[in-house]
């Protein structure tokens, strides 16, 4: 079976990755992920309670290992 590529989208928060990378995934049929989610997902609490009790720098560690993580997969809009 061919490998399936992905697509990641980049831009600073608010810009809409998140509402555009669900469109694409539907019209080429493949995963949407979404890193916040699954920082949230993995540490149990949102977003801004990790900025407040971890600051920037630890959210951009988390953030940095989930990234990591998710760009392993396959056919994702990431």
């Amino acid at each position: 079976m061919a490998e399936k590529r992905n697509i990641f989208l980049i831009g600073p928060m608010g810009a809409g990755k998140s509402t555009i990378g669900r469109h694409i995934a539907d019209q080429l049929h493949l995963e949407f992920v979404d890193s916040d989610q699954e920082i949230e997902r993995r540490t149990g609490a949102d977003i801004a309670w990790v900025f407040d009790l971890e600051g920037e720098e630890g959210f951009r560690l988390r953030e940095e290992s989930v990234i990591g993580d998710l760009t392993e997969m396959q056919g994702i809009v990431l």
